[in-house]
């Protein structure tokens, strides 16, 4: 687990805050309440975009502040600032122990802390010069164009993120993270006669740039990229209408992390607003379907050694064999239903308060060869890779868009199609798999999920899917 020195070092050197101090007013401020932390945090960030033959921008920032909250009952007082000071934590303290007015604050949440540590503490930032990743997206852009003489555009970006934080709760505990997180992504464009059809893919995790700079590494995402846009140009209007589906394995989760994960937290739970609450223990899927939550895979996107309130993260079962197990936890949702944390309490800054969020949710793998599955398909639809999509919490009815999809055919993949579209319902498509694959995979490290205006880096994957009865919306007349 990161040195509380290294954090030390970033929060306190300068002298605007005193650790003595700022004891005395955590204290001060979450004495009466019956939960809340201070959450310290200083982060480093930037991205390189390359489009068009040039560098479009380069952006370099550095941000850093606290974020303070009390919490008696299901009441939150929440206060933040860009001012690391004991002046401002103090006016902030003011502002939040009033929501503990009246009461003892003895509730036992537990103590934090981990002495596991899932990532390095490397700066990415630091690991090349300007000058290096400026001419690494362009030897990505003149390797794209060579590929091809249908390329007629590349765009390609870099960014990364350094985040140190530190939580402080009432009675002097306090621990420490460090938190690296890069992301590397390729698009090309190319085009047939009137026809352009694009293709992009994309890597990233708690890693260093290191493994982007290797040669194999970013031609082989050129590659992928170019083959998708070069599928598609051969691709014909999709079929509409109720169908089977056959998903493919890794970044097709996305899905399931839409139209399911975000009904399996626990404050829609708590609330009643999910189309999953009052249901633990019942069957909510297919025999077959497990799904998990695990924020404690090295170096994946969605990990974290200690959540945004000082808990560990950890693997929690949703669903298990298609019965519902458990949800995705916050400290406040957990204590409100008389449940432990699971480590799910995420925000997106200092300037955010937690709530349950998922890390990396996936779902495990079957007994089924991937051949199998496609083989027992006489007509449907293979998607294997997807763009945007929404979805309605409390009814769990979604739409997403596949960005490369083919026919199926008498048990083969056949066409590629474009303008499919799923349409469907969580719970409901959750009771229509069929069968599962043996191919579990997780994505490449690229997801980012949005909440009440929040977004926080995750992880998603499954293995290849069969699912009956899904609706398709189609543009082929």
């Amino acid at each position: 687990m990161t040195d509380l020195r290294t954090t030390d070092n970033l929060f306190f050197a300068k002298g605007d805050l005193d650790r003595d101090r700022l004891e005395s007013q955590v204290n001060d401020a979450l004495g009466a309440a019956e939960d809340g932390e201070l959450f310290l945090e200083y982060r480093q960030s930037e991205s390189l975009v390359w489009d068009d033959g040039r560098l479009r921008s380069a952006n370099f920032d550095t941000a850093q502040g606290f974020g303070l909250r009390a919490v008696a009952d299901e009441a939150t007082a929440f206060s933040h600032s860009n001012e690391l000071s004991n002046d401002a934590v103090a006016r902030a303290a003011e502002t939040v122990k009033a929501v503990g007015s009246g009461r003892s604050g003895k509730v036992d949440l537990g103590s934090i802390g981990t002495n596991v540590s899932l990532y390095s503490d490397v700066n990415p930032l630091g690991e090349a010069t300007f000058e290096a990743k400026v001419d690494l997206l362009a030897q990505i852009d003149a390797y794209a164009r060579s590929r091809d003489p249908r390329v007629v555009q590349v765009s390609a970006s870099i960014s990364g993120n350094w985040q140190a934080v530190q939580i402080w709760r009432s009675g002097g505990q306090r621990i420490g993270d460090i938190r690296p997180l890069v992301r590397f992504n390729v698009s090309v464009v190319v085009k047939q006669g009137d026809r352009m059809e694009s293709g992009s893919h994309g890597e990233g995790g708690r890693i260093g740039y290191d493994g982007f700079f290797d040669e194999k590494t970013w031609k082989k995402a050129v590659d992928e990229s170019l083959r998708q846009a070069i599928v598609n140009l051969d691709s014909v209007a999709a079929p509409a209408g109720e169908m089977t589906v056959v998903l493919g394995p890794g970044w097709p989760g996305i899905l399931l992390h839409e139209a399911i994960g975000h009904g399996l937290e626990g404050d829609f739970n708590r609330k009643g607003t999910s189309a999953f609450a009052g249901l633990l223990g019942q069957r909510i899927a297919a025999p077959g379907v497990t799904v998990v939550d695990d924020g404690t895979i090295n170096d994946r996107r969605g990990s974290l050694s200690i959540d945004d309130e000082g808990t560990p993260t950890q693997r929690t079962v949703l669903i298990e064999d298609g019965i519902l197990k458990g949800f995705m936890q916050d400290r406040l949702n957990a204590r409100l239903t008389g449940v432990k944390s699971t480590g799910n309490g995420r925000r997106q800054s200092y300037a955010h308060a937690p709530m349950p969020r998922m890390t990396n949710t996936y779902m495990l793998g079957g007994d089924k060869e991937p051949e199998e599955v496609l083989a027992s398909v006489k007509n449907g639809i293979y998607a294997v890779n997807f763009g945007g999509g929404q979805v309605d919490i409390t009814s769990g009815k979604f739409v997403f868009s596949a960005s490369e999809a083919y026919l199926i055919e008498n048990g083969k993949v056949g066409a590629p199609v474009k303008g499919a579209t799923l349409i469907g319902n969580g719970p409901d498509s959750l009771t229509k798999v069929s069968m599962i694959g043996n191919d579990m995979e997780l994505d490449n490290g690229i997801g980012t999920c949005g909440k009440d205006g929040q977004g926080v880096p995750v992880g998603v994957g499954q293995p290849t899917l069969r699912i009956d009865g899904l609706t398709v919306g189609g543009t082929a007349v």
